[in-house]
């Protein structure tokens, strides 16, 4: 018991342990006197015999101090000691939940342990430094940062950058062509009042069963062979092959993809960090239970906030399983059956004809380098998804060279009608997959709830305004590529509508995903007030016209303006790209409608070829009935 005892209980103890009776009372009267706000009597004029009744009397007070002191210590203990049973059983609660959490937190709040998580197998940690042959011949040494971009690749005449012509794969990088319109500066006197900012996760491994996982295992089986004997020898720039072992896990973050949302957090502290009232309340973002959504969600907020974060933000975890059982509006597609039906791979079929023709000539060099492996146009178009994969993961891929720059750029364009017919215009669930997100951010624009079940939304987080607050400044949502697609297509940019042919390239075109959603991709939505009227023609300056105060909302998709005129006429064709809110706000109130979400989710609707849908929805709902 003495080991736990310190300060003033220390010296108290001793006392009635280590003295006896006469040095007990000097240290007693010493130990007053070292506290001065102790007073103590002066010493007594005679140092007679003292009574023996008074010195059982100061001994029994003695006895009673020592009594009194040893309950409060024993209390002390008793307290700590409850304390620390406390929290022991909180820990066991978090590290023996399983499947579901078992405390009294609700499952949207539970981040550890994960409840929904995913797949979750890591691969093998980079070596760049070994494993990199740059710098390479007859080139200027750039250093890396983090990945190496000094690749040789055939044809890159313009000093071209591959590694953003890899579409939804492609480590983030700013849209460096913006989307038709001009970048303006906030004007004077106008202040931004709130930013809803929906981000996709960072940079991560192969999704379970992709391509690119299959063609790595095609490539074991050859190479392991039969009782070790290989079944092929790869030659030439394939030679690498001979000693391949797989090196990607599945679905989580890899290193660059944990900082790209930590980087996009910081950019946002910079440009946003005045919205946050620092006055020790905390604010709800969102995200969902997967493992790379929940951990990227996490270092974007570590680097808006810091590594306390938890002291500024609560998380709330949409349940996310892939079996449409919870309803996930940031991952609208689990709760759109169609979306993962036939119905839907018009972008599919698209792509596949496009690979046949951009292809034909890389499946030739790769089959000449290796005839026994037999390579596919599958297995050629997934050997460039595999470069991606590698790129972000390890820094390198000797995959990338295998490729010239024009097949690179028919890779980002076999992405773009993929995109576009799966996910967006030309897809007959592109508009219904993304408008529950899109009916969230109207309500947090009107400041009001959602009560009753409205396409994919989580009535039980969006009726309350502890899950779904309406008074702050600051709201971070995170979710996925083709999720953020759906939704841009919900919104109703009919930018992006155009059919992109599917056996050519256009010269240009708008839905470019590398641009769009590459890795850390970031949707930002500015609230501005203004305080009057302010000129759409600002690239003589800035003019405010007579009026009262005025509210603007301002899109700005991967750090450039996506302008609202082009796609709604009655926001104006503003060279800055803006919209009167309550303009905004009346258009999207009949993007619900629009989307007609039963009958494109639930429908039984057949859909013609690539190009015939060009608004997001079926052509005809003549066999379906709510």
């Amino acid at each position: 018991m003495t080991s736990i005892i310190t300060g003033n209980q220390r010296d108290s103890f001793h006392i009635e342990t280590g003295l006896g009776e006469h040095d007990r009372a000097q240290a007693m009267h010493t130990k007053l006197r070292a506290h001065p706000g102790f007073l103590t009597a002066p010493a007594p004029a005679s140092t007679g015999r003292i009574p023996q009744k008074v010195l059982f009397l100061g001994q029994l007070t003695l006895f009673g101090i020592i009594i009194v002191q040893f309950i409060m210590l024993y209390r002390s203990f008793a307290l700590a000691a409850a304390c620390t049973s406390f929290v022991d059983a909180g820990v066991v609660r978090r590290q023996s939940a399983s499947g579901s959490s078992t405390s009294s937190a609700p499952d949207y709040y539970q981040t550890k342990p994960e409840l929904f998580p995913g797949p979750t197998p890591t691969g093998r940690p980079a070596f760049l430094a070994q494993s990199n042959p740059a710098p390479f011949a007859s080139t200027t040494y750039i250093a890396n940062t983090p990945l190496e971009t000094q690749v040789p690749i055939q044809g890159n005449t313009d000093n071209g950058n591959i590694y953003q012509l890899m579409g939804q794969l492609s480590h983030y990088f700013p849209n460096p062509d913006g989307f038709g319109v001009d970048e303006y500066p906030l004007p004077e006197n106008a202040s931004i009042v709130q930013l809803n900012m929906l981000s996709r996760h960072g940079s991560r491994y192969p999704t379970t069963g992709s391509g690119a996982t299959v063609l790595v295992q095609k490539i074991l089986n050859h190479t392991t062979g039969v009782a070790g004997v290989p079944q092929v020898t790869f030659e030439g720039d394939l030679a690498f092959l001979n000693n391949y072992k797989n090196p990607l896990g599945a679905e989580i973050l890899v290193p660059v993809g944990k900082q790209e949302l930590f980087d996009s957090g910081v950019l946002h502290q910079y440009q946003y960090g005045h919205l946050y009232p620092n006055n020790g309340s905390k604010i709800v973002a969102r995200t969902t239970t997967q493992d790379r959504m929940l951990q990227s969600a996490e270092y974007f907020m570590a680097g808006f906030f810091g590594l306390g974060w938890t002291d500024n933000a609560t998380l709330v975890l949409n349940i996310e399983n892939g079996t449409g059982v919870f309803n996930n509006s940031l991952a609208g597609y689990d709760n759109c059956p169609n979306s993962n039906k036939y119905t839907n791979t018009a972008g599919t079929n698209a792509t596949n004809l496009w690979a046949s023709i951009y292809l034909k000539d890389a499946q030739a060099r790769l089959n000449a380098s290796s005839p026994a492996f037999n390579w596919t146009l599958t297995d050629t178009y997934n050997a460039q998804s595999l470069c991606a994969y590698e790129q972000v993961a390890l820094g390198f891929s000797n995959f990338c060279s295998l490729f010239t720059y024009q097949e690179w750029e028919g890779y980002e364009y076999s992405i773009d009608i993929n995109f576009a017919g799966n996910n967006a215009f030309q897809s007959p669930t592109g508009r219904a997959v993304g408008i529950g997100f899109v009916q969230e951010q109207i309500a947090l624009l009107s400041k009001h709830t959602i009560d009753e079940p409205t396409a994919q939304i989580n009535v039980t987080l969006d009726n309350n305004t502890v899950t779904f607050p309406l008074d702050q400044s600051l709201n971070f949502f995170f979710s996925h590529d083709t999720n953020i697609m759906a939704i841009l297509t919900a919104f109703g940019f009919t930018q992006f509508a155009p059919v992109l042919p599917d056996t050519y390239m256009p010269a240009n075109h708008s839905l470019i995903v590398s641009h769009m959603e590459p890795f850390g991709a970031r949707l930002d939505m500015e609230v501005i007030q203004t305080p009057s009227p302010l000129n759409g023609s600002r690239c003589d300056g800035t003019q405010y016209l007579a009026g009262p105060p005025t509210t603007y909302i301002h899109f700005i998709l991967n750090q450039r303006t996506l302008p609202m005129g082009p796609s709604f006429p009655s926001c104006g064709m503003r060279d800055d790209g803006w919209c009167e809110l309550s303009t905004f706000l009346e258009v999207q109130s009949a993007s619900l409608a629009e989307a007609e979400y039963e009958y494109s989710c639930f429908g039984d609707y057949t859909v013609g070829p690539y190009g015939d849908i060009t608004n997001g929805v079926p052509l005809t709902n003549e066999t379906y009935t709510a």
